[in-house]
């Protein structure tokens, strides 16, 4: 029999956690069927556009459980061919609209830009991009417009690539005479291209953005001196894993008052040293600008035109040119060489249209709109392996309609850039490199947005000319002094990180030099 004081004493030995978790699950119960009378009010009273398809889930986690594999842009484009290219699953709390097609995707980033501009972040990220004070990841407001004007005016415009043409050249030089050197030693050995690619872009991005490419520095804030290779760590690869990360509040955030105390040290761990190394290599930087040597970077261009910028505003815009230099294009160049390396036939035909256009000079930017199948090659690994197949998610803040629907304010729109390059319906054979689909005549060949690799709209990627010229740049010289073959049993590996486009496994490759 049970008695008052057994029910008493139960009372009392429940664990604290268990009880906020009742009160939590019950509060969320409420507030999302109140929201869902509220929304679907809206949606009857105010308009007689359709409501987006819905993937079945579960009550309350929605469609969580079917996202567990972490590649959710694949998971998206399967459910695409069933859905449609527009659909919403629920992810915890939230309702998401998935945009899968070229045309949609389009019509939100231009078209309806206006009611979906504000960026809806991830607890990690909030953090990593210190309240988004980046220009990729910032609202659409003054500063990321002031942002983005002086990132274009220094770093990534036109008259700004013709300015730091050198050190692009400088880096293509130091690879391949590495991986000559590497040859000479031992022709038969397989190279780790991404060990000597990887190094070289970070220190173009270092050069950039501070006007050297530091090997070592010492932080005063964490008590020890850094090596380069420790830098690349906590500057790009400590930062690409955080914003990976996942938080379950994210899902959740009606009950955002639990703790994560893991999730929460882990990623201000990350941030912690990541603003104390930035601070130490501007320290350093401003004793040679008080010294009266100029140089053209990114940091003495913010520190003479941005006065209104705080010291942290500096150190997060300077390690966004950085972080986004030294990532995005050692992604599409080693999926490039990997396709051109297991296909021998597209390998050649890239040499000899190179030799024709340059005949035994080395390939130079002005070469490239002449070698139209050095720019088919770049745009359709962008196609295939985008190096970010997800763009961070956009808050609707007013009612909308997207392909024909009715999108309610209070959504968030993700838009899946992975499905929008393997759409059926706008590519064929899409998950086939086929590097002869962008020779197509109604290809621009000065078109850097062939493929939504790039955006759209006031959004698009202000880096996309320079990833071009240093993809390009890349890969043609590449291709020029060696012949390509994979490592065996390097073709299988194809798998990539997470929710990233990056091969999980660096490319190995045996190497011949031509002539």
């Amino acid at each position: 029999m049970i008695t008052m004081a057994r029910i008493s004493q139960y009372l009392q030995t429940m664990s604290l956690v268990n009880s906020v978790a009742v009160v939590g699950l019950s509060f969320l119960f409420l507030l999302i069927f109140l929201k869902r009378i509220v929304l679907s009010g809206r949606k009857m009273g105010s308009t007689s556009l359709p409501t987006v398809p819905e993937v079945p889930g579960l009550p309350i986690i929605g469609n969580l459980l079917q996202l567990k594999e972490k590649k959710p842009h694949k998971t998206f484009t399967k459910w695409a061919e069933i859905y449609g290219p527009v659909y919403s699953i629920r992810t915890g709390a939230s309702t998401v609209i998935v945009i899968n097609s070229p045309e949609t995707a389009k019509e939100a980033m231009v078209t309806r830009f206006s009611s979906i501009s504000t960026r809806k972040l991830s607890n990690a990220l909030k953090i990593l991009t210190f309240d988004k004070c980046m220009v990729a990841t910032s609202d659409y407001n003054e500063f990321h417009k002031m942002a983005k004007r002086y990132l274009l005016t220094n770093t990534l415009g036109s008259n700004a690539q013709r300015r730091h043409r050198n050190h692009r050249e400088t880096m293509i030089e130091n690879t391949t005479s590495q991986l000559h050197a590497l040859v000479k030693e031992d022709p038969l050995r397989p190279i780790n291209f991404r060990k000597i690619f990887e190094s070289e872009l970070f220190g173009l991005a270092m050069k950039q953005a501070l006007g050297k490419n530091v090997q070592s520095i010492y932080v005063e804030e964490l008590g020890t001196t850094l090596s380069r290779k420790e830098i690349h760590k906590v500057l790009v690869i400590d930062m690409m894993e955080g914003a990976i990360d996942v938080d379950w509040r994210d899902f959740f955030p009606y009950l955002k008052w639990i703790p994560n105390k893991s999730f929460e040290m882990s990623i201000q761990q990350k941030h912690f040293r990541r603003m104390a190394l930035m601070n130490a290599l501007i320290k350093e930087q401003m004793k040679r600008i008080d010294s009266g040597e100029e140089v053209n970077c990114y940091l003495d261009y913010l520190l003479s035109e941005a006065k209104t910028l705080t010291k942290e505003q500096i150190a997060m815009l300077l390690w966004e040119t950085i972080i986004e230099t030294a990532d995005t294009t050692l992604v599409t160049t080693e999926w490039a060489m990997y396709q051109l390396a297991k296909d021998s036939t597209r390998q050649d035909r890239l040499y000899h249209e190179m030799e024709k256009v340059c005949g035994f000079n080395k390939v130079k930017e002005e070469n490239f709109s002449q070698i139209r199948y050095l720019d088919a090659v770049f745009h359709e690994t962008l196609r295939k392996h985008s190096p970010a197949p997800l763009v961070p998610l956009r808050y609707v803040h007013e009612d909308t309609q997207i392909g024909g629907y009715y999108i309610p304010a209070g959504s968030e729109i993700a838009l899946n850039i992975y499905g929008c390059n393997m759409d059926k319906n706008h590519w064929e054979n899409p998950e086939e490199w086929n590097p002869e689909r962008f020779l197509d005549e109604k290809y621009d060949p000065l078109d850097l947005h062939k493929t939504m690799a790039f955006g759209a709209g006031k959004r698009a990627c202000a880096g996309s000319l320079q990833a071009m010229l240093l993809a390009c740049a890349a890969i043609g010289r590449l291709v020029q002094e060696f012949e390509w073959r994979l490592k065996d049993g390097e073709e299988e590996k194809v798998d990539t990180v997470g929710l990233t486009s990056q091969k999980l496994h660096p490319l190995f490759v045996i190497l011949k030099p031509r002539n």
